[in-house]
């Protein structure tokens, strides 16, 4: 009997010690095991001489923060001879040290890692530097939160990681968040609190929206206005309904040098910036900075949009000028981002009353024989799409349909064979599925009534209003 709860008391400890650890996201397989490793004393981290001289910077970078939040001054042993790496850490250890100890396996997919923590030793495997990586950052969030956070903590007498056996790689491989920028502007130094908080938890795109109808937010040398005038507005809040525009002159962007330096920050975290400009529509604020070539109506009046949903007040797309205005935006952002991708918009240009009284775009209706409106889009992304493709980039696109409620046209299938496209309604989502799958186009998911933060949690019928804009 006895041995029976010594059992249950030892499994029950087991227990509440796996409830203790607790790994964001949960990585494919983790065993938790007896003892502690501890950061009291020398600990040395030794790595091999790899090729990819990236880990370097993962190592310092490492060896830096946890300076910073636990004053423990990881010893450095960086050895020319991969070869000779086990042998040299036993001798090491003879005399007492603990230690981190890297190790190539050119088995193992791009991201992912092996960490195996004992009491007084931690093997870390991993093929690339984006492996070794995620494997520190699950190490830190095995420390006390304190070390996630980057913030020191004195009240902790003794740094200690529990011994476990953790195999992780990603379920996915396209790990994405959204900032909506053009509606508020947060700025670089909070842009980089935001990446460190992806990197944190291994998410790998950063899709920046940086261009709406409410603001420019990013520079463009070829076309100052886009920040003089388009990065500006006059009421802070995005007015609706009850909520009327405030007259405050609200408003910021992105210089080239902002840009670069957000740029180098996300590859040290291995977050790649996928930048949007959404066009032809959400584009008031494009529209308010060069309406000569841009809008329908160039003689009326256009200002950055003070209200929040979708603008009618789209670009021209049958004006050769506004069609080379999209290819030199494009030219300048492949400069700017060394990255795969460019996200164009191309959704909610569904709100096309001026395409269906300008005179422009009736006109090239009729040569191209369409009869709806909605089809100029069909050659305004046939003719940029190219410029993506001559940079070296791929283009992703909302996955939109003619019309949003219900889907009923699929008036942009078949698009491009080389074009991503990104789902972003429940009520669009079985249809964009049904057609990528059929024209064989990638397909990022996310659906705004799960995937968008600022959405409520809920039960049944959408809330209605989410005060997204506010």
């Amino acid at each position: 009997m006895k041995r029976i709860v010594f059992a249950l008391l030892l499994l029950l400890c087991v227990s509440l010690q796996a409830q203790e650890i607790s790994i964001i996201p949960k990585p494919a397989e983790m065993q938790i095991e007896e003892g502690e490793f501890s950061f009291n004393g020398k600990v040395v981290l030794c790595y091999p001489k790899i090729k990819d001289r990236g880990v370097d910077a993962v190592v310092d970078n490492f060896v830096r923060e946890i300076k910073k939040t636990t004053g423990v001054k990881l010893v450095k042993d960086r050895l020319k001879d991969g070869l000779f790496l086990g042998l040299h850490v036993e001798e090491s250890a003879k005399k007492g040290d603990a230690h981190i100890v890297l190790y190539v396996d050119e088995y193992m997919l791009k991201e992912a890692y092996r960490l195996s923590v004992a009491p007084k030793r931690i093997n870390i495997a991993a093929s690339t530097p984006a492996g070794f990586f995620y494997a520190f950052q699950t190490l830190k969030q095995l420390m006390p939160r304190n070390v996630m956070a980057g913030v020191p903590d004195d009240s902790v007498e003794e740094w200690r990681v529990p011994c476990v056996f953790i195999v992780d790689e990603p379920r996915f491989s396209w790990r994405g968040f959204m900032l909506d920028e053009g509606r508020h502007f947060y700025g670089k130094e909070e842009i980089k609190k935001i990446i460190d908080v992806m990197a944190a938890y291994k998410m790998n795109r950063f899709h920046w929206h940086l261009t709406e109808d409410q603001g420019w937010r990013i520079e463009i040398k070829k076309y100052p206005k886009l920040t003089e005038v388009g990065a500006w507005r006059d009421s802070k809040v995005c007015a609706w309904g009850d909520v009327k525009p405030d007259g405050i002159r609200y408003g910021g962007y992105y210089t080239h040098k902002d840009i670069k330096e957000i740029v180098e920050y996300a590859k040290e975290r291995f977050v790649e910036i996928i930048p949007e400009v959404d066009i032809p529509g959400h584009s008031q604020a494009a529209v308010a900075s060069y309406p000569e070539f841009l809008a329908c109506d160039p003689e009326n009046k256009h200002d950055v949009w003070l209200w929040q949903g979708v603008s009618s007040d789209v670009i021209n797309v049958a004006n050769p000028l506004a069609v080379q205005f999209a290819k030199d935006v494009i030219d300048e952002l492949t400069e700017l981002f060394p990255f795969g991708y460019i996200h164009l918009g191309g959704d909610e240009a569904a709100v096309k009353e001026n395409w269906a009284k300008c005179p422009d775009c009736l006109a090239l209706m009729q040569q191209l024989g369409y009869d709806k409106p909605s089809q100029l889009m069909i050659p305004f992304f046939n003719n940029i799409l190219g410029a993506v493709r001559n940079n070296g980039k791929k283009a992703i696109l909302w996955c939109e349909l003619d019309n949003i409620w219900p889907p009923a046209n699929d008036y942009l299938f078949p698009y491009p064979n080389d074009v991503t496209l990104v789902t972003w309604r429940n009520a669009l989502t079985p249809k964009c599925i049904e057609l990528t799958r059929k024209y064989g186009h990638p397909l990022i998911m996310a659906p705004g009534e799960h995937a968008y933060l600022d959405y409520p949690q809920y039960h049944g019928d959408l809330p209605e209003f989410n005060n997204w804009g506010m």
